[in-house]
């Protein structure tokens, strides 16, 4: 009863929908032979019917025409008859748990890239250039207008003859059709282009045509935009006006709701709203929506929490509420709410590391969650009891990968004791939460701890594990997963020492951590170019530094991605901080009460000097090994890990001979720094079938 109105079936059209939670159409990358939904994208869906999700949109920017390019983004595709038996096995995967299953369809016009696959020449309404894709394209001609729309009808077509419940028209994040709407990119005086009529024409003529393809038992919504947020755009009186005109056929089933336009880097941020944000940001655009218009409203912009979900419905603001990265982070949200496991709900952080590698053209996948769409390899997101043997695992390390460890090992019912050095798990996830705009990700760790209180798992925090302990608790298997530390010692003109006083920098994890004050005036020397370098730089600014962030590579912040590294550049930006590229950090050496920093042009070799009272550095991390080698040689498996069955997802073989001592594996940063996903991705695939 807590959660009434998020249970409370609707009719969406012909459909009827168990409850009001949705997850809205997004690029998979999971699409393959030429944009087929094979066995990766129906599991990916099926997961979320079978963990109750009410509405799956799938197939975000899914084409319609051969000249809106899928491959970049492995999109499907719905331009061929091939489709259509893989739309069946998607349905029948989907429908046998309950869920309804829609496709969203488009033509991107402009949105796109042209530079392989197919080259494709690009349109759009008046030949202007999209600056995210910084692709040129061509003006449209009539007969492409004509040839684009029926294309239209006959992927509406295949969804329907697919078994799929209905399509979603999208005109939204300056698609085709919103580029004829919006005057900022259609600069058109014929029939398509001019005045109110004339820009909503291309888009009245794909409903009209979808509608008649399809009849009045398939379901047809439309996604749009609340307000484009350019002062040259679409106002949110205009998308008002826009939605209410279109309503007014009483062909559209449904209107999603986003804010934001998103043909530039700033505006793309705010599509995906990241940890920084705050909750559900824009639902005041799609309740203006929702005001003029007869059908349901879908909303869907940082809604992860079950609470704030009921709030939005039980309000009135929207009638279904899309949580799509909620259900990336946890496919079984539904479900848990209704057992009542609230807790044991894997939140969505905000993190975005799902979407930012969309945009790289890399497959979704989540930062926490390593099962997310890799149910078709068989890793799972329940967690089976062993049927083997119960072993005594000792995991040392509390960060993402031992968390992980510890967690699988527990709940396949193996005796599980954890050692973290600090008084705290979460590893770097604690170091990174310092930052201003990353206090979200600590929710991973929170994860963690319940899961961990709850599984009964032995933790000895403030405890630093090594041979002799480890020993004494004669052990079937040891997991190492002690990460490492601040590599600063790489170049020795850069005066780092261990002993804080003597060194000449310091690292990005002690200016977060606290260990050591801020500097008033800082030089940042970032060549990893992620979270950490600009997390220090904003998170000294925010305590009154002023402060330069110098880099090697092209930007400060290269590496972090298109829906995140907007928001850090507006702060700092804000904060007055000063961006350098192209230079290295070549000397450190001290002056009096100051220190000078010596910069090396990457290109010319020229060298400058920067006279601060600060140098911090962020230069990645060096394996912390030395317990492994002390146990190495004392394991049955001398450390060694089996890859061809890891990456096969198989049991490691050592695990499956008899023999005397401790099957020994390292994970996460101890054995090779690389991020939070990788660690709990080894975590999972190495101990589920322990």
């Amino acid at each position: 009863m807590a959660f009434e109105a998020l249970f409370k079936p609707i009719q969406i059209g012909s459909q009827t929908i168990r409850n009001r939670v949705v997850s809205t159409a997004h690029a998979e990358v999971y699409a393959t032979d030429g944009g087929m939904t094979t066995e990766r994208y129906v599991k990916y869906y099926e997961e979320k019917a079978k963990g109750g999700c009410g509405l799956c949109i799938c197939g975000g920017s899914s084409i319609v025409s051969i000249d809106s390019p899928q491959g970049w983004w492995s999109s499907v595709n719905l331009s061929t008859d091939r489709i259509i038996p893989h739309f069946q096995n998607l349905a029948d995967a989907v429908h046998k748990h309950g869920g309804k299953i829609m496709i969203q369809i488009t033509h991107m016009g402009r949105r796109s890239r042209w530079d392989g696959y197919d080259w494709a020449t690009l349109v759009s309404p008046s030949g202007i250039r999209e600056p995210v894709h910084r692709s040129t394209c061509k003006t449209i001609e009539v007969e492409e207008i004509h040839r684009i729309i029926y294309d239209f009808t006959q992927a509406a077509r295949r969804a329907k003859e697919g078994g799929l419940d209905g399509v979603e028209l999208s005109a939204v994040h300056q698609h085709l059709i919103d580029q004829f709407w919006s005057p900022r990119v259609n600069k058109r005086t014929d029939e398509w282009g001019g005045s109110f009529e004339n820009r909503m024409r291309f888009g009245m003529e794909v409903l009209k045509a979808v509608r008649a393809e399809v009849g009045n038992d398939f379901v047809v919504g439309m996604r749009i935009t609340g307000d484009e947020f350019h002062p040259d755009g679409l106002t949110h009186e205009d998308m008002k006006k826009i939605a209410a005109y279109y309503d007014a056929t009483g062909m559209v089933d449904y209107f999603g709701v986003v804010g934001s336009g998103c043909d530039t880097h700033n505006t793309l941020a705010n599509v995906i709203p990241n940890m920084s944000f705050p909750p559900e940001p824009f639902l005041h655009l799609a309740s203006g929506i929702k005001e003029v218009v007869n059908v349901p409203v879908i909303h869907a912009q940082n809604i992860k929490d079950p609470n704030q979900a009921q709030r939005i419905l039980e309000g009135g603001y929207v009638d279904l509420v899309g949580m799509t990265r909620a259900h990336i982070a946890d496919p079984h949200l539904i479900a848990k709410i209704k057992m009542g496991q609230i807790d044991q709900i894997k939140q969505c952080v905000g993190a975005n590391y799902c979407i930012d590698r969309q945009y790289q053209g890399l497959d979704v996948l989540c930062i926490q969650n390593a099962a997310t769409s890799r149910e078709y390899m068989g890793l799972p997101h329940i967690i089976e009891k062993s049927e083997g043997p119960k072993r005594k695992v000792v995991v040392v390390g509390g960060g993402p990968a031992g968390m992980e460890a510890a967690r699988v090992c527990a709940e396949r019912g193996h005796d599980v004791t954890l050692f973290e050095a600090s008084e705290q798990i979460g590893g770097q996830i604690t170091i990174a939460s310092k930052a201003p705009q990353r206090d979200q990700i600590a929710g991973i760790t929170r994860w963690y701890q319940l899961e961990l209180n709850r599984l009964e798992v032995d933790q000895r925090l403030g405890t630093r594990a090594d041979e002799a302990t480890i020993q004494d608790l004669r052990p079937d298997v040891v997991i190492l997963a002690t990460g490492g530390q601040p590599f600063l010692s790489q170049v020795p003109e850069w005066g780092y020492d261990s002993d804080k006083d003597k060194s000449l920098v310091v690292s990005t994890w002690d200016i977060l951590n606290g260990t050591v004050a801020p500097g008033k005036n800082v030089l940042i020397f970032d060549t990893i170019c992620e979270f950490s370098g600009v997390s220090a730089a904003d998170y000294l600014a925010d305590k009154g530094s002023k402060v330069e962030i110098v880099t090697d590579d092209i930007k400060p912040g290269a590496a972090v991605g298109g829906t995140t590294f907007p928001t850090y550049y507006r702060s700092l930006y804000d904060k007055e901080v000063i961006m350098t590229s192209d230079l290295a950090l070549h000397k450190v050496y001290r002056e009096g009460d100051s220190l000078v920093a010596v910069l090396e042009n990457e290109y010319t070799g020229a060298l400058e000097e920067r006279v601060v009272d600060q140098v911090v550095v962020e230069n990645g991390v060096r394996p912390d090994e030395a317990l492994y080698y002390s146990l190495k040689e004392q394991s049955r498996n001398k450390g060694q890990m089996d890859l061809e069955a890891l990456y096969a997802i198989k049991p490691q073989p050592c695990l499956q001979e008899t023999g005397d001592g401790f099957a020994l594996f390292r994970l996460g940063d101890c054995t090779a720094p690389r991020n939070t996903h990788a660690a709990i991705y080894d975590a999972l695939r190495l101990c589920k079938d322990f």
